[in-house]
């Protein structure tokens, strides 16, 4: 009895150790999945805490005459300079004229030529208008600027403060809702910067890009999955294929630099290109995620098809297919999400370019989302800054959509079996 009763202790013993191991594995799961969480919040919340000031713009209030002498000419910009003067008479020295004008954006002539073109009845009359105001002053009313260091050391002399302190003492200043930023293109100057030519740009290298390699990972997934013969080539393709999914992305884009501008002529800097660099790189993640759903297709699908007659391109066309769209439409939504996110492969054929016309056509001289972020963040000005993490939130937005959509689309077509 003492031996069974030893033995049975040192399985309890060693149960208990089990166990307390399996805790302290699932107890490390947690604190991993804890930390990765915590990094990742800390990452999003720095990117919000530094680019929701972008998504609003500092406006000032000026009563503008719509002189017709410099309607005629087209001095827009003399227009809002006018109203500066008169707002601050007491302002006379050309120096301090100078200063004064720079509290208003160099584009602030364009909102009051947009005014006049939508009401041309404005002209010889007087009105308050609210116009953008320059990115330093942007800068101030949101606290970036530090009054308290001296005035060589900040880009707002205490002048420029002394006028801003007054039209905010007058309610003449206030923050706007930037909806600039979501209507315009470039700009070098940050408070006219948008980021709608770049969204144009990769969305119409998107549509390249899906329309070269969807049909063609299909294709070529269910040719072989379903139709090649198991021999060495189509061995040597499918390791190739797997390769190339790992290939870093520059190299594709080393490629398109290679083959469509250099060889073939294509036009630099267009999204025409630039889809087909991001198709090149799509296509092995669309292969592999059709083959896989081509596989997850009972093979009593096949034998029942076959069963009632139908060829093996009916079978494959009408029953399999079909049952494995969902799937490759996730891999399809996943592979585009990726695509949309890549700046390396644009950056070798061009798409760095300075480009301030939203482009319209597929080969029209575009940039990228992704390639704008890049353009901004190494911009010297401070308003730069805060206009590249709020492009960081909207690029973070449509992936986090294109992903959802693909989880959304798996759980409603997915077929259990």
């Amino acid at each position: 009895m003492s031996d069974i009763s030893a033995h049975s202790e040192r399985i309890q013993a060693g149960l208990a150790k089990r166990y307390r191991a399996e805790k302290r594995f699932r107890s490390y799961g947690i604190i991993a999945i804890g930390i990765a969480i915590a990094f990742l919040a800390i990452m999003l919340l720095a990117i919000f805490v530094r680019g929701h000031g972008a998504f609003q713009q500092t406006h000032a209030a000026l009563t503008v005459t719509f002189e017709e002498a410099m309607v005629q000419d087209n001095d827009w910009q003399g227009l809002v300079k006018q109203s500066l003067r008169e707002t601050f008479p007491e302002v006379t020295a050309r120096s301090d004229k100078r200063k004064l004008y720079k509290i208003m954006s160099s584009g602030a002539g364009f909102d009051l030529q947009d005014i006049y073109k939508e009401d041309p009845s404005v002209l010889g009359q007087t009105r308050t208008v609210w116009l953008p105001a320059s990115d330093d002053i942007d800068m101030l009313m949101k606290g970036a600027i530090d009054r308290t260091v001296p005035e060589d050391e900040r880009r707002v002399s205490d002048k420029e403060i002394v006028w801003f302190d007054q039209l905010r003492a007058d309610d003449a200043i206030e923050l706007h809702f930037n909806t600039r930023f979501f209507t315009a293109g470039d700009s070098r100057e940050p408070e006219l910067a948008g980021i709608l030519g770049a969204v144009m740009g990769s969305l119409l290298s998107l549509t390249v890009c899906l329309l070269l390699s969807f049909p063609l990972g299909v294709m070529t997934a269910v040719y072989l999955e379903e139709f090649a013969p198991k021999n060495k080539w189509t061995d040597l393709i499918e390791v190739n294929i797997n390769n190339l999914a790992a290939v870093p992305s520059i190299v594709f884009g080393l490629l398109g630099l290679a083959m469509f501008l250099n060889f073939m002529l294509l036009p630099r800097s267009a999204p025409l290109v630039g889809g087909m660099v991001l198709a090149l790189m799509t296509l092995p993640t669309i292969i592999i995620a059709g083959r896989a759903a081509l596989r997850a297709v009972p093979p009593s699908i096949r034998e029942a098809a076959f069963g009632m007659g139908a060829s093996p391109v009916q079978t494959v066309l009408h029953h399999v297919l079909p049952l494995a769209m969902p799937g490759m439409l996730t891999g399809t939504i996943i592979g585009m999400a990726q695509a949309l996110g890549e700046s390396a492969p644009l950056l070798m054929i061009g798409m760095v370019a300075f480009i301030v016309d939203v482009p319209s056509t597929f080969t029209d001289p575009a940039t990228a989302l992704p390639v704008q972020i890049y353009l901004w963040a190494d911009s010297p000005e401070r308003a730069f800054t805060e206009r590249t993490a709020a492009a960081i939130i909207v690029l973070l937005g449509f992936l986090v959509t294109m992903n959802l959509l693909a989880v959304i689309l798996r759980k409603k077509f997915e077929r259990r079996w």
